[in-house]
Order: structure tokens, then C-alpha cells, then sequence
């Protein structure tokens, strides 16, 4: 084989790929520092475009100044706060008006009726960098602050700027960890310096180009990238392109020790790794893109990139790290180099070691073994009974200290807690008042205005129509219409981010519904209310989509029906283990406030994808080694040259995503948990134990109908 193949191209084509490689690299490392410029967390920007939010948010421009994102400001005192006091206050909001990253007017201090208070509204800059302008607004208003009065900011750009801090050690912190992880794994693994640095090499390349085109696109508008969305990039790239390293390295190492010649080890090794890895990431990639059916855009967008992040994977696997390899050769492994003997049993090392052990537990007790494991993790499924993925408010999405948070609750003590994110409810100019005798209606609004005059001041409605500005007497003010519309705001009695403000809100549109057709509700509670209705309507059409994708790639691969079957239900088995267990540990040891719907949907894709990777692995080789030595020699085989390969890359994944915990963002520490719970589970019960023990109890009727099942060899 090594004589067909000129020497010059045995050394251009490796370094070819190399330079390649490291090209991308090199232009795509930059991008790190640059991904804020193209990502969002505006969860309007997320939603489904007939969301009745999403409409209402396109249509605020014409009664508001600009694209200001509110900031409400909440001071507050031990005791009343005298005329001096708020006369500084009002001093500092001035300053404020002046600061560049204030877009419109500032809001008077407006005391609270006990007098402990006093909250005020300023619109910040929809261009500005809202964690900075926040912190500028904060600072301003500190330098002057008189004593004993205690600051906060909250409301919508209060929360945003939380959101903007937790995600801040994403493209540092987060990546630190999961490769300082990864590397502590592979080091242990091969006991060797070299060849770790050479798979996380693959996997930092991989990450770079994929970050490189997932930048681009996003910037053209192809796709929409948060913050949420990039960490997950960063930890699925760095888990696939270590996992599908360690099947082919494990695969060179093999045929290293049946042939002298690293050209042809490294051909073998890719002829018997291209299938399994291809056949892996493009089930995974199936997976992803199944999202691509969900309303919400924080999913749909999701399935992109990542699928760009694993075909980046794969690719790297398949051309980078054989070409670094076949540069190194048996280098690689040292110190524990792989010696040629043309002799050696394939597995016969393995026969006395862990694996061994395991295949003849398996050989003796199949089904006491499967039927065993199936009911463990049937067990832990009841957990789920626990989850509850309802929603989460958006003050509780930063796990840890938040300003926002605690201003928020000291707002709710002297102020209705609903201050500084109403309802808004746009409505035909015509029937302005019978769009607010439905807001007046409402045990769960406080209090009713409209958009008055110029665009930053509002008058209050009540039952007698608008009000006026000044004092009793004094003309009302005319309403702002934009395309024949008035905007009215509803504030809440509720926290804008609670249950409550939702429930108000569906009872709202329903009153409009036979009231008034015409009427939309917005709002910050109306985006919670559509953002959870659209994730648990994706949560539901999305996951059959999945299991029916894979299960058909399933079958094209092992030429089955029976098999392919099995394997998902093992798979979705695990699954609701996982997220049994998963219900139970944030109930009874976090304590977390529950879970956004989406939780459970991407812990699915995620799990029933990389689960049904290993399982790829695991029965790609077992149909390779049933075709010489028969289905049941063959299960055994596959199981003990697949283990210990199988679980470094379970023990990886679930590194890595145990990383995303270290961003104190709810979704991604309870993802998180729920994924690297999940692998682990999937490495040591259901590919170790229930799969081979299940296949072997079967037998050749396994491979049903393939002609593989119709006899032993």
C-alpha cells in the first residue's frame, strides 16, 4: 500500500492539511473577542414573529423615542425622605440626562406613598453596551447619593445588564475550564504529554473555524447568536472533536501494532474510523437541525450553529489530527509507544482487563443484566413527576447576587411591583377608552396611562376618560397615534416577571378578544407568556421529529430495523432517567425555582444525540466483528475494544459540559447537570451494560432483517 503512494505526496498531503488548518485558525482565533458585536439577548429578538409581543414590540417605535431600553431606578431610605433629600436626587437625575448613553428624557424622583422611596425612570441607549450604561448610570448617581439611601437599578436594562455579566467569561473563563478539564482527562488516559496536546489542538482548531463561519453568518443576518448560544458552541465543539478524536486515535494506536509503517496504519485507521464518526456527527447534526421546526428563534437558531460547530469536528478529526499523527508516528504515544507485533490477538490484551471482565459477566448473565439495568433507570424516571418547566421569572435567570433582583424586590415593598414594565395594550385611536375600561377592569393592574403630547410623557386614563398633566381644570393632553393606534400602559400589581403578571396577561388578551379584536398586549410579562407557550409547543412537536430522524439513520447504518429500534429506546430510557434524576437533585439540593421549558428539550436533543453516539460506536464495531466471528462473539469484541475508548470520550463530554456551570446563568447550569449526568449515565449503564447484555440475549435476530441476522457465522 505505501509503495502505490509517491513519498513526496506521504509528506506534501499531511503538511498541506496542516497549513490549512492552521490558516483558519489563526484568522478565526480573533473572533473570540469579537462575538458580542454580532449576538443579542433580546429575548423579543427570539420570538416567533406572529407572537402577539413581537408584533406590539415592532409597533413601540412609533409611540416611543427611539429604541430606548428602560432602566428604572429605586432609591430607598430607612426613614422618610425629606424635601433636601429628594431635591438631590433630582439633582443627579439631571446629571444623568446629560451622559451620551441616555436616549430621551429622564423621569422626575416620584416618592412613594409612605415616603420611604422613590423610583424613576430613565431610558438608556438601544446602541449603547447596556452593562456599561448601566454601570454608568449607577456610577452618577452614587457620586452624590445622600446618606443613608440606598440605590438600585432595575427593571428591563437592570436584568439585561445581569445577563451581559454573567456571560461575561464565556470566551474565557468557560473555554479555561473545559479545556484545562479535557486536558486533565487525556493525560490520564494516555499517560503521554504529546498526543493530549495533539487532540485538544484538533478540537481549539475546529472551534476557531466554526466560530470564524458562525461569526460571519451571524453578522450577514443568516443566523442569530446569544450568549446562551455561544457557550454551548464553545463546550459542543470541544466535546464532539475530543470524542471523535479519541475513536480514531484509539484506531491508529490498534493498527500501530499490526503494521511497521504509519502510512498505512494511517489509511486503515481512517478506513476504520471514517463510518462511525461520519455516521455520529451526522446524527448529531440530524438532531440539531430537527430544531429548526421550533417557533422559538433561540431554538431554531440554535440547530445552525451548533451543526456548524460539529461538521468543524468532524472534519478536524478526520483530516487534522491524522495528518499531525502520521507526522509524530509512534512519537505521539510516548512514553508508552506502540511496538509492532504482526502476532498480536486483536483483543487479547483486553481479556484479562476491565472490559474483559465485563464481556464475561455478559457472556453468563445477559438477561438477568439487561433486565436489571432496564429497571434501575426505570426507577429513576418516576423523578420526572418533579420537573417543573413551566417557566422561571427573569429575575431568577442569574444565579447568584443580582442588583436588579434585589431592587426589584425592595421596588415591590413601596411601590406596586409592576412599576417600570407595564402592559402595553396598542388599540384603534377610536376606542381608546373601551381599551382601558378593560385594563381598569383588571384586579391586576394598578393603574392605567397613555402615551400623551410628545413621546416620553405619559397621562393617566381612568374611568372619565384622560387626564390632565397639571392640576384639576387644566386640558387633557392628546393622546400619540401611530397608524390610527394609541398605546396604553397597564401597571402591574405583580412582579412583571412572576406567574401572576402572566396569568394577568392571558386574562387581558381574552377580555380584548371579546371586547375589543383590534387590541394587542405587550410587554415584558406578555414576551415571558409567548417565549414559554412557543418552547413548550416546540418541546412537543420537536422531540418525535428527533427520534423518528435518528431512528431512520439508524436503520441506514446498521441495516436494521430491530436494532436501531433498541437502541432508541434504551436511549430515551436513559433520557427520562437523566431528567428524572435531574428534577429531584434541583428540587431537594439547589433549590432552584424550576426550569424554562426549553431545558427539557435541548437535555433531549443533546442526550439522545451524543447517547446515541457512543452507541454508534459501540455497535458499528460490534456489526464489524459480528460479520467475521458471529453476532454474540461479535457483541463481546465490540464491547471490549470499544470500553475503554467509549468511556474516556463519556468521561470528556460530560467535562466539558460540567464547564458551562461555571457561567451563573440557570438554563446552562441546569443543562449542564442535566447532559453530564445524562453521558455518564449513557457510558456506564446503557452502552456497558443494557445495549451489549440486550444484544446478546437477542442474538443474531438483533440485525432483523439484514441477511447478518440469519445465521452464525
Amino acid at each position: 500500500m505505501t509503495s502505490r503512494v509517491p513519498r513526496w505526496l506521504r509528506v506534501t498531503l499531511p503538511a498541506v492539511l496542516i497549513l490549512v488548518w492552521l490558516v483558519g485558525a489563526s484568522v478565526g482565533g480573533p473572533y473570540f473577542g469579537r462575538i458580542d458585536e454580532v449576538s443579542s439577548n433580546d429575548r423579543t429578538a427570539y420570538l416567533p414573529e406572529t407572537a402577539e409581543a413581537t408584533e406590539v414590540q415592532e409597533r413601540l417605535s412609533g409611540f416611543t423615542e427611539g429604541d430606548a431600553i428602560p432602566a428604572l431606578v429605586v432609591f430607598v431610605s430607612p426613614d422618610e425622605l425629606t424635601d433636601d433629600q429628594l431635591t438631590t436626587i433630582g439633582d443627579g437625575l439631571t446629571a444623568v440626562g446629560g451622559l451620551d448613553v441616555v436616549d430621551g428624557d429622564v423621569s422626575p424622583a416620584i416618592p412613594s406613598d409612605d415616603g420611604l422611596a422613590a423610583q424613576a425612570f430613565v431610558p438608556l441607549s438601544g446602541d449603547a453596551d447596556v452593562g456599561e450604561a448601566t454601570a454608568e448610570l449607577r456610577e452618577t448617581l452614587a457620586a452624590d447619593l445622600p446618606e443613608g439611601v440606598e440605590l438600585y437599578v432595575t427593571g428591563p436594562a437592570g436584568f439585561s445588564s445581569d445577563l451581559v455579566k454573567a456571560f461575561a467569561g464565556i470566551d474565557g473563563l468557560l473555554l479555561g475550564v473545559a479545556l484545562a478539564a479535557v486536558l486533565v482527562i487525556l493525560i490520564i488516559v494516555y499517560r503521554s504529554l504529546l498526543l493530549p496536546l495533539a487532540v485538544l489542538a484538533t478540537s481549539m482548531f475546529a472551534l476557531c473555524v466554526a466560530l470564524l463561519t458562525v461569526w460571519h453568518l451571524a453578522n450577514s443576518g443568516v443566523l442569530l447568536l446569544s450568549g446562551q448560544t455561544q457557550g454551548i458552541l464553545f463546550i459542543l465543539v470541544i466535546g464532539a472533536a475530543t470524542d471523535y478524536a479519541l475513536l480514531y486515535v484509539a484506531r491508529f494506536r490498534e493498527e500501530l501494532l499490526h503494521t511497521p509503517d504509519k502510512w498505512t496504519a494511517t489509511l486503515r485507521a481512517l478506513r476504520g474510523s471514517f463510518e462511525p464518526i461520519l455516521a455520529s456527527g451526522g446524527t448529531v447534526i440530524a438532531g440539531l437541525l430537527c430544531l429548526l421546526f421550533s417557533e422559538l428563534r433561540s431554538n431554531s437558531t440554535l440547530g445552525p450553529v451548533a451543526a456548524v460547530g460539529i461538521a468543524f469536528s468532524m472534519l478536524a478529526a478526520l483530516t487534522l489530527l491524522p495528518a499531525l499523527l502520521l507526522a509524530f508516528g509512534r512519537a505521539a504515544f510516548w512514553p508508552r509507544r506502540p511496538v509492532y507485533d504482526p502476532d498480536a490477538a486483536q483483543s487479547g490484551a483486553l481479556e484479562t482487563g476491565l472490559w474483559g471482565r465485563v464481556s464475561r459477566a455478559i457472556r453468563a448473565r445477559p438477561r438477568a443484566i439487561w433486565i436489571t439495568t432496564a429497571a434501575v433507570l426505570a426507577l429513576g424516571c418516576i423523578g420526572i413527576t418533579q420537573l417543573q418547566a413551566s417557566g422561571v421569572p427573569q429575575s431568577e435567570l442569574v444565579l447568584g447576587s443580582s442588583e436588579a433582583r434585589d431592587g426589584q424586590e425592595r421596588l415591590a415593598e413601596h411601590f406596586p411591583a409592576g412599576s417600570g414594565s407595564p402592559v402595553y395594550v396598542i388599540a384603534p385611536q377610536e376606542d381608546l377608552q373601551r381599551a382601558a375600561d378593560v385594563l381598569l377592569a383588571d384586579d391586576g393592574i394598578e393603574g392605567v396611562a397613555i402615551s400623551a403630547d410628545t413621546a416620553s410623557a405619559t397621562a393617566p386614563v381612568t374611568a372619565d376618560g384622560v387626564q390632565p398633566f397639571g392640576p384639576p381644570g387644566s386640558p387633557a393632553p392628546e393622546p400619540v397615534v401611530s397608524d390610527g393606534a394609541v398605546l396604553l400602559q397597564g401597571t402591574l400589581g405583580d412582579a412583571a416577571d412572576s406567574l401572576a403578571a402572566e396569568q394577568t396577561v392571558r386574562d387581558l388578551r381574552s377580555a380584548y378578544a371579546d371586547e375589543l379584536p383590534a387590541a394587542l398586549v405587550g410587554g415584558e410579562s406578555a414576551t415571558d407568556l409567548d417565549t414559554n407557550e412557543a418552547s413548550i409547543r416546540d418541546r412537543t412537536v420537536i422531540v418525535p421529529i428527533v427520534l423518528v430522524v435518528i431512528l431512520l439513520i439508524l436503520m441506514l447504518l446498521l441495516r436494521s430495523i430491530l436494532a436501531p429500534v433498541l437502541l432508541i429506546l434504551t436511549t430515551v430510557l436513559s433520557f427520562g432517567t437523566a431528567m428524572g434524576v435531574s428534577a429531584l437533585v434541583f428540587d431537594g439540593v439547589f433549590g432552584f425555582p424550576g426550569a424554562d421549558p426549553a431545558v427539557p428539550l435541548f437535555g433531549f436533543v443533546f442526550l439522545v444525540a451524543l447517547g446515541i453516539d457512543y452507541n454508534i460506536f459501540l455497535m458499528t464495531r460490534v456489526r464489524e466483528e459480528s460479520l467475521v466471528h458471529g453476532t454474540r462473539e461479535g457483541v463481546l469484541r465490540g464491547l471490549r475494544l470499544t470500553g475503554g475508548i467509549i468511556t474516556s470520550a463519556g468521561l470528556v463530554l460530560a467535562a466539558t459540559f460540567t464547564a458551562l456551570a461555571v457561567i451563573p446563568v440557570l438554563f446552562l447550569a441546569q443543562l449542564a447537570f442535566i447532559v453530564a449526568f445524562g453521558v455518564l449515565l449513557d457510558t456506564f449503564a446503557v452502552r456497558s451494560l443494557l445495549v451489549p447484555a440486550l444484544a446478546y440475549d437477542i442474538g443474531r435476530k438483533v440485525w432483523w432483517p439484514s441477511k447478518l441476522g440469519r445465521g452464525e457465522r
